[in-house]
Order: C-alpha cells, then structure tokens, then sequence
C-alpha cells in the first residue's frame, strides 16, 4: 500500500518578499536547510537572500573576532554562502550607518566597526541584533520554482518573533500554518532510521 504524501505538500498562500520567513516543509534534506526558517532580506528580479533564523551555533561572535566586544551574543548558522563571513539583523535602524531596511524596524548589514563601537557604548541589547555566519541565496526564479514544488511555505511573523527565534522555531511556526502541516512535527527528520 503506497502513503499518499500530498498530504505533506502545503500550498504557501503568502509569495515571497522582504521580512516574511520561509518554512522548510519536512522532508528538504541537508544540515542548512532541513527544518529550517528562512527570513528573507532581499528579493529582487535578480534573485533572493535570506538568513536560517532556527540554526544557533556554540559560537559566541566576542570569540569569533579579536578586539569584539564582551557581548554575549551566539553566531547563528545563516546559510551556506559566505559562510566564513559574519552578517547581523538589528533593529537600530538610522543608528547603525549603511543599513538596509528588511521591513518596518528590521534591517540587515551596516557598517560593522559602528555597531561594534555601539556595543562597547553599552548601547545595544541582544534582543536589538543577530548575526548569522553565512547567508542562504536564490538565482533569479529558483525560489519561486522551489515554492511552486512545495518546498516552503511562506509566514509573515512578527519583528519581535524573528529576532527571539530559536532552534524551536521550525516547530512554533508549523504550529502557526495549521492544518495538514501539523502532520509535519510528527514526521521522523530520517524516515529511514525509522
């Protein structure tokens, strides 16, 4: 008897764009994208960037860089481009210089030597900045194509539950769609070692 697994595959009523987050559907294999979320900093005709918001390493970024401040911040595994690069998400806006607006008071990038002297000042919290090591990208029409084959769902969440998110929130936002997708938290991540 064959499993009808159309019952996994969940239509994204959300398309793509800046400040919505991508939810791998469950069976997307690899370290950086099984059971992943996406936030999605960039889309363009040229293609997309996003940041995996669910993939904490050990890393503290004071570590990471000699001269960082003490800043008790983890590095979170943002995809695997670049992924010997840091890059950070912040919610200080016109404080940080050469920032690029993701949505509303979301931004990605900046100038990094300005956020650094900021974070010496005392004048950032955790909860207002998150770097990731790596970022994951898109050519132009691959994601769409990916959606299209039920690869992702796209949610709108919150800035406040973007920068709290943790290695729960694959979990929380498949809470979130409902439906058939709850049959997802109950798939095994290896159905073969089942």
């Amino acid at each position: 008897m064959l499993l009808d697994l159309d019952i996994f595959k969940i239509e994204s009523e959300l398309l793509p764009k800046q400040g919505r987050v991508l939810i791998a559907e469950p069976f997307l294999p690899g370290d950086y994208f099984g059971r992943s979320t996406v936030l999605l900093v960039q889309c363009s005709e040229e293609g997309d960037v996003g940041f995996i918001l669910n993939k904490p390493t050990d890393l503290l970024v004071k570590d990471l860089f000699k001269g960082f401040p003490d800043f008790d911040a983890n590095a979170f595994l943002g995809g695997p481009v670049s992924n010997d690069k840091l890059f950070f998400l912040h919610t200080l806006g016109d404080k940080i210089p050469d920032s690029l607006q993701v949505s509303g008071d979301l931004f990605w990038s900046g100038n990094f030597d300005h956020l650094t002297a900021l974070i010496s000042a005392g004048l950032v919290e955790e909860e207002e900045v998150r770097f990731f090591l790596g970022y994951a990208g898109w050519s132009a029409g691959q994601l769409a194509a990916e959606i299209a084959d039920h690869s992702w769902v796209v949610i709108e969440p919150s800035i406040e539950t973007i920068l709290s998110s943790d290695e729960n929130f694959w979990n929380e936002s498949v809470q979130s769609i409902g439906g058939n997708a709850l049959l997802w938290q109950n798939f095994p991540e290896n159905p073969e070692l089942n």
